[in-house]
């Protein structure tokens, strides 16, 4: 059977990312109209013809920095919708931040469980897979959508890092919290395999009600080690720095942050200077928009994630296995 042809768009928001994936994925970035309404409002039309394709869209939805997460998501939907329309036989949401995945359970009476939400819509517009990436749970992201739903991790890319700048130092993956052990497993065996060495593990403890965030309890072998604390994101820092502090504590020689998506809310700034804190990693589906001259910033790393993306938008087109991206 003959294959679909491919098309690869990338909405104004993300056309930086876009352009990379694109480069990548040695595939051009198909062209199309976006237009702004005095009012508001606004309209995004593919300007080639997508009839039989499979199409991928790139637009990462995190707020800023001239578009609400609200703008981009909206935008976002509203193409697929006009995609579908204009006969796409499959669409592919590539949002490698995707707002309001945080919010996947009730923790109060009467909370919205927004992931569940988001799901809805895109499958209301006939999406027929959406891709993130390291989403805050990747168990309730799955669950969530009724079509195909692709949580990609940023392990491989921290792998290379490791392997390529701390392969000669004692390690230690360490959980900030107990919701993230998963995602720090899979890092510390993905290092074991390739370093050809054991690795350590440790995990901070954190409670989070109301916004207030408590607990002391560290527990892990992280003595002359260089910490890794591994995260999906970074807001305010606050989390980051009382695992690196603990860690600290508890012997650490060096602490390095590696954190998938980095918002640097207000007050990051203060958290990523602090002597407790060697190196923050992140990767651009985010870029650190939000602080002053990050590019001068001594500690921040930032890694490129569109060969990643290209990768997973390859094997999807081909029907090939994700496997070997720790996509299961």
């Amino acid at each position: 059977m003959q294959r679909a042809p491919l098309r690869l768009f990338a909405l104004a928001a993300s056309a930086a990312l876009g352009r990379a994936v694109a480069e990548a994925l040695g595939e051009p970035l198909a062209a199309h109209e976006e237009r702004e309404f005095e009012d508001g409002e606004h309209k995004a039309r593919p300007l080639e013809a997508v009839n039989g394709a499979d199409v991928y869209v790139v637009q990462s939805l995190h707020g800023g920095p001239e578009q609400s997460a609200n703008d981009k998501l909206c935008r976002l939907l509203f193409f697929i919708g006009a995609l579908k329309d204009a006969g796409a036989v499959r669409v592919t949401a590539v949002a490698p931040y995707l707002c309001y995945a945080r919010k996947d359970r009730r923790t109060k009476p009467n909370d919205p469980v927004t992931t569940r939400y988001i799901a809805a819509m895109f499958e209301s517009l006939g999406t027929d897979c959406t891709v993130t990436l390291e989403v805050h749970n990747p168990a309730a992201f799955e669950n969530a959508f009724r079509r195909r739903a692709v949580a990609l991790t940023a392990t491989p890319l921290f792998v290379d890092y490791v392997k390529n700048r701390l392969a000669g130092e004692r390690l230690a993956v360490i959980s900030p919290d107990a919701g993230g052990m998963k995602r720090a497993e899979m890092l510390r065996e993905a290092l074991e395999a390739a370093l050809g060495r054991p690795v350590g593990k440790g995990l901070a403890e954190k409670y989070r009600s109301a916004g207030v965030v408590t607990g002391e309890l560290f527990v892990g072998d992280v003595a002359g080690r260089t910490a890794l604390i591994v995260d999906d994101l970074i807001s305010t820092g606050h989390t980051l720095l009382r695992a690196a502090q603990a860690a600290r504590k508890a012997g650490a020689a060096r602490v390095v942050a590696l954190v998938t998506h980095g918002l640097f809310m207000p007050g990051a700034a203060e958290v990523l200077a602090n002597p407790a804190i060697d190196r923050v990693v992140i990767t651009d589906a985010v870029p650190p928009f939000r602080l002053a001259r990050p590019e001068q910033n001594a500690k921040l790393v930032v890694l490129p994630c569109a060969a990643l993306l290209a990768d997973a938008i390859k094997r999807l087109h081909e029907a090939k296995s994700l496997t070997d991206l720790m996509v299961f």
